[in-house]
């Protein structure tokens, strides 16, 4: 093997581990919203082996997901190759997973941000679509503990001054 391919392969051993290790969930899905990939943060969160998933549909793994809003949040990342957002504003959480940090946090589940991504193929076609979800708990309980704050200090001031 030459350098340059013994490069390469390093290289990609290297990205393998990163998408495995990255503390964001990865999952690849086809247009059937069937599993092609699924990371570590996946794993760890949902107890689910990447080969208990694969090629599994997704609404059949977590029946809680909306079938209907889900796929026409995807429809144009399929169709137009654009982006698409789910915000724990809009949806606190597409996969109901614990929150991690029973013991510090104060939220039952994690709050999730999602990025929908499209993955165009080499014939120029998005056959399959990246889902990013990132753990926003954190954000989200100092938000709603800070609206909370705001709304004790609103009725404390309308006592004192009625």
């Amino acid at each position: 093997m030459s350098d340059n391919g013994l490069n390469d392969l390093t290289e990609f051993h290297w990205m393998m581990d990163m998408l495995q290790t990255v503390d964001v969930g990865l999952v690849v899905l086809d247009k059937t919203f069937h599993v092609k990939m699924w990371n570590g943060f996946m794993e760890s969160h949902s107890g689910l082996l990447p080969s208990q998933v694969r090629d599994k549909m997704l609404f059949k793994l977590f029946p809680d997901i909306n079938r209907k809003w889900f796929m026409s949040k995807t429809k144009p990342v399929f169709e137009l190759k654009n982006r698409a957002f789910i915000i724990w504003e809009q949806r606190p959480y597409l996969f109901k997973f614990p929150n991690y940090r029973p013991i510090t946090g104060s939220e039952d589940y994690m709050y999730q941000n999602i990025t929908l991504a499209p993955l165009v193929g080499t014939t120029g076609k998005v056959d399959n679509i990246c889902m990013m979800i990132y753990d926003v708990t954190d954000i989200a309980a100092s938000k709603k503990l800070l609206e909370s704050s705001q709304v004790t200090l609103s009725e404390i001031a309308e006592r004192k001054y009625n």
